[in-house]
């Protein structure tokens, strides 16, 4: 092979894997969205409006829900120090805990407050509170 060939192929190569690496980059980038909930009414209810937001996300987010019922729920729990009844808990990336542009602290756990939630449990976080921290991500 002649030399120029050679400088060719090795070029591509390397313009091949930076392109893939890149690639694999921006796979790696994409949040993880966590739903840990109870899976009956009125929690399901008040929900929907986020997993509906977040099914027209498509790739963009990782989606994993677990019933707060189950085993694996529980460890989960325990794991990021949370304890107790709490209905709902919405993860990204790990966290349920983020400060707002404002300043304040916001945490994704019990009821959303916004529609679907019934009157006497409205929490104190918002679909728009995960959809800017979604926006705001960096791996």
């Amino acid at each position: 092979m002649t030399t120029t060939l050679r400088f060719f192929f090795r070029n591509i190569s390397t313009a091949a894997l930076l392109l893939l690496l890149s690639m694999g980059v921006a796979w790696a980038a994409r949040p993880v969205v966590e739903i840990i909930a109870f899976a009956h009414p009125p929690v399901q209810s008040a929900l929907k409006p986020l997993r509906d937001w977040l099914a027209s996300q498509g790739s963009k987010v990782r989606l994993v829900e677990t019933d707060m019922e189950t085993p694996t729920a529980e460890k989960r729990l325990v794991a990021i120090g949370l304890t107790g009844h709490i209905p709902i808990v919405v993860l990204v990336d790990g966290k349920f805990t983020f400060t707002r542009k404002d300043g304040s602290i916001v945490e994704f756990k019990s009821f959303p407050a916004g529609p679907g939630t019934p009157a006497g449990v409205k929490g104190a976080w918002s679909m728009q509170d995960v959809q800017a921290v979604l926006k705001d991500h960096k791996p």
